[in-house]
């Protein structure tokens, strides 16, 4: 079966949750899932369950703290090259069917590594591995080379009327 390379990217709410969402059915299906999450740092409720649910399903995370209204640090920037280092080697293992780059959109908008480094592991991913990269803010370069591209655009959100995250819907 060939893999391909999906993006879910946009401003609207969604694009972790049909990546986890797809997980499950790779799972279900006897796929080996890899999830490698860029600029978070945080145990959210996806990670708990997973972790209890599917611990089969390896999650790392390569950030580690919330810098999204400030500049990241060089501690900030050093985790998210190393965590690029260590999922490109994953993806060229191919140990895994379906790999899964949570918020590297993100990560590239912060520049916290090129599009191009993300190119080149596009561009060794073997043929047989499905790759999953989300997060707002998708660079033109991947949109092109990406097979499937989902925009979730935000229509209305109570989060402009100041609701906070809540644990179980958004955390």
């Amino acid at each position: 079966m060939n893999g391909y390379v999906q993006i879910y990217t946009g401003n609207g709410k969604g694009k972790t949750t049909a990546a986890l969402g797809l997980t499950m059915r790779a799972v279900g299906s006897g796929k080996k899932v890899f999830i490698g999450q860029f600029v978070k740092g945080m145990k959210y409720s996806e990670i708990q369950t997973l972790e209890s649910r599917f611990p089969e399903v390896p999650v790392k995370q390569y950030g580690l703290r919330c810098f999204i209204h400030e500049k990241p640090t060089k501690d900030d920037i050093d985790s998210a090259q190393a965590g690029l280092e260590e999922v490109s080697q994953i993806i060229t293992g191919g140990e895994y069917d379906v790999v899964i780059l949570d918020e590297l959109n993100i990560a590239l908008h912060y520049m916290l590594f090129s599009v191009q480094e993300v190119l080149d592991i596009i561009a060794r991913k073997p043929k047989q591995v499905e790759l999953v990269i989300t997060g707002r803010y998708a660079p033109q370069e991947l949109l092109d080379v990406a097979d499937l591209v989902t925009e979730m655009k935000e229509v209305k959100h109570y989060y402009t009327q100041g609701v906070q995250g809540r644990k179980g819907i958004e955390s």
